[in-house]
């Protein structure tokens, strides 16, 4: 049964491309057939993945805009065993061309559902807002909502509106949507403030916080400009430990 996760926060900077993508890599190298589906116009998952988002000619745009088969947009890693629907610079303007179309805020979900038997795993990448792309991402998390959040100041702040607009979606459109979880990111143990802010969304969201918490790494920072996750980028270091760990939580929890 395919699971489609959509991993969101408005706040940018927070680990949400990276753990995206990390995830993913992991997941495939456990054998899982994964997609990574790019939902933000910066397209930084698509190019942490070594597309060139200029190359790209049929991206999560079309996806979002036409009506037929997006499995053609697909793009297959075979180095990481890994699929991608890559973002474009148009997808930037795809807010405004939804506003008049039917079911604008489930178009995604529409059209993932039409290739979701070819895949174990679905992970969406949403930009940091929560205009209507983002929608589209909560739409479509037919297994729920993963959240990163980084280890400092300010990191609940947001959190409050990100959870309001969560259930907002949830009474109007999607019933059934929920948080699957809250990953910690950028984790430095030699401050009291990461440890204060583990604490604090632990507080606010029991039970629902990943055991694994991803640490401040240097490797994690550098491997987006190669176009590689760190699985391939480091794979000894800090970070990826943190998110093969991750990937199997993840994958165990939806095992039981």
């Amino acid at each position: 049964m395919t699971k489609i996760y959509t991993f969101v926060n408005q706040k940018g900077g927070v680990g949400k491309t990276t753990t995206t993508i990390n995830v993913a890599a992991y997941l495939a190298k456990m054998g899982q057939r994964a997609l990574v589906v790019d939902l933000d116009p910066q397209a930084n998952a698509t190019s942490c993945l070594g597309v060139d988002k200029l190359t790209v000619e049929n991206s999560t745009y079309e996806a979002l805009l036409g009506n037929e088969d997006i499995f053609p947009y697909i793009l297959l890693n075979e180095r990481l065993n890994l699929s991608l629907l890559p973002s474009a610079p148009a997808l930037a303007g795809a807010e405004v061309e939804l506003v008049d179309e039917l079911a604008r805020e489930s178009r995604l979900r529409k059209a993932l559902l039409k290739v979701a038997n070819r895949f174990d795993y679905i992970l969406i990448d949403c930009p940091p807002s929560l205009g209507l792309l983002t929608v589209n991402g909560l739409m479509a998390a037919m297994d729920g909502v993963i959240v990163p959040v980084q280890c400092e100041y300010l990191a609940l702040e947001g959190l409050g509106q990100l959870t309001e607009t969560i259930e907002r979606v949830r009474s109007a459109l999607f019933p059934e949507l929920r948080v699957r979880g809250v990953v910690l990111t950028m984790f430095d143990n030699r401050t009291n403030l990461s440890a204060d802010v583990v604490r604090e969304v632990n507080k606010h969201f029991p039970n629902l916080v990943f055991k694994s918490v991803i640490p401040r790494n240097i490797r994690l920072a550098e491997a987006p400009s190669y176009g590689l996750p760190i699985s391939e980028y480091a794979p000894h270091s800090p970070g990826a430990e943190a998110y093969t760990t991750l990937a199997k939580e993840l994958l165990k929890g939806d095992k039981n």
